[in-house]
């Protein structure tokens, strides 16, 4: 008769092995549940509105649905921050081309991210322009084209994205420089509020400057063309 064998057990190295495997595991997998969660939930806040507000520097942030934001800022944001938002798929190569050539050649300083770019960045990443920070928000930049389509995308943009000091969104700008809801803004009030995302704790959308007039006037003009070409046609 054979013996039964006892049981082997796990070596002490296995054991110790399997909390460090699950930890990286974890990691991993925290950006897929993080833009899981943020498919349905509206953002809290951002990495940038905490540390502003606890800077002192203001912290007004109202989440509002897409359907009561109006289609005027929508149009006004693609045309004045990614014409192409509805035709690529995260990543505006042109734009990304024209922007080295000109930073070569001396020109302004300009980058080319999309709508898309941005929102991962403000949603998912802290403020700043090192290349770890860069190459995450290229993979969040596929993970939220990929799980939350357009509209979504969109709309978290116009919520989390700062349009004054301290001033956070469509609806807490319209409110801030207007007096009114965003669902009510005009064209021209809405090409205002784009015309500052650049640099929205410099320029004044409420009584603008020269620079933000000519600025709002032409991003006014190009928004007529967003609507009437269909450029918004996947939010819109």
């Amino acid at each position: 008769m054979s013996e039964t064998q006892p049981p082997v057990l796990p070596g002490p190295r296995r054991r110790k092995g399997r909390p460090i495997l699950t930890a990286l595991m974890v990691l991993a997998l925290l950006p897929f549940g993080a833009v899981l969660i943020h498919r349905f939930v509206p953002v809290p806040y951002t990495l940038l509105m905490i540390r502003e507000g606890l800077a002192g520097n203001g912290l007004d942030y109202r989440w509002k649905p897409l359907r009561d934001i109006s289609p005027n800022l929508v149009a006004s944001a693609i045309a004045a921050e990614d014409a192409r938002f509805c035709s690529h798929g995260g990543f505006d190569f042109e734009a990304i081309e024209k922007a080295l050539k000109d930073n070569e050649q001396g020109r302004r300083i300009r980058g080319g991210s999309t709508i898309s770019q941005q929102t991962a960045k403000n949603v998912f990443l802290w403020p700043g322009r090192d290349w770890v920070r860069k190459g995450l928000e290229a993979g969040y930049t596929v993970l939220i084209e990929t799980g939350w389509g357009k509209r979504r995308i969109m709309e978290v943009y116009l919520n989390v994205a700062e349009m004054g000091p301290g001033v956070y969104g469509a609806e807490a700008a319209a409110r801030h420089w207007f007096g009114k809801s965003a669902a009510d803004l005009t064209p021209r009030e809405a090409a205002r509020i784009a015309a500052i995302l650049p640099s929205p704790r410099r320029y004044d959308a409420g009584t603008p400057g020269p620079y933000v007039r000519r600025r709002a006037s032409r991003i006014q003009a190009s928004a007529r063309v967003v609507r009437n070409e269909g450029l918004a046609a996947c939010v819109l």
